[in-house]
């Protein structure tokens, strides 16, 4: 697996508790929660981001979502 991708982005505007990121050098529109972000910031303000895959945390929705899926149709895990 790729090791983590590290990105920069800009507060485009903010919409109720969502910011309006523009990332990359494309400036590819993201909408992020507010709550996730350092406090303080305002439009304009740049960031850096860092995305990397989570191995664990996948496994383990993994193993729940087929859980509750037995449990649906009926079964025991």
């Amino acid at each position: 697996m790729k090791n983590a991708m590290k990105t920069g982005a800009v507060i485009d505007r903010f919409e109720g508790d969502n910011a309006v990121l523009l990332v990359g050098k494309d400036e590819r529109q993201a909408v992020f929660p507010t709550a996730g972000l350092p406090e303080g910031l305002s439009e304009g303000d740049y960031i850096r981001m860092e995305i990397s895959y989570d191995a664990k945390a996948t496994k383990a929705a993994m193993k729940e979502s087929t859980r509750l899926l037995d449990a649906l149709r009926g079964r025991r895990s």
